[in-house]
């Protein structure tokens, strides 16, 4: 019986990388953001905010990567769950407030298990998606994960 475990988490070089990517995509698309990245137990690691990104953004940024590590989910999996009536109403409540329903906010895998999360916060729910996309992306890269097609 084993009392302990091995958990994996991504390094600061890892989110110095994602917030690079992400950087990199926010300024092609001309969306300064707030960039947030969190490890597995959903402590924050490393955080930008771009010139020009909206000051009321960066808790934003941070609660998007706090729920997509925690959850374990892309925080726009909520889109349409979260209206009166859904099943997950209310949801926005939970954990002290910080649980974010608003796309912009997706989990880093590796080999299946979530090791971080990045958050962006500033343009719309798909820009901020978008941009955190590619900073996942820049990490699996990093780690050697083929490209999902």
């Amino acid at each position: 019986m084993s009392f302990t475990k091995t958990v994996s988490d991504l390094t600061l070089t890892g989110a110095r990388t994602a917030i690079a990517a992400a950087e990199a995509r926010a300024k092609e698309i001309g969306v300064p953001m707030n960039i947030a990245i969190v490890d597995s137990a959903c402590h924050l690691i490393a955080f930008s905010r771009m010139e020009g990104a909206k000051v009321t953004s960066i808790s934003i940024a941070i609660d998007k990567a706090f729920t997509a590590a925690g959850h374990k989910a892309p925080t726009s999996v909520y889109k349409e769950a979260v209206w009166p009536g859904g099943p997950a109403f209310g949801i926005g409540n939970s954990n002290g407030g910080r649980f974010m329903t608003i796309a912009g906010g997706v989990p880093i895998l590796y080999d299946g298990v979530v090791v971080g999360a990045i958050g962006c916060s500033t343009g719309l729910p798909k820009q901020d998606e978008d941009v955190a996309q590619k900073g996942v992306e820049a990490v699996e890269k990093g780690l050697g994960i083929k490209a999902k097609l």
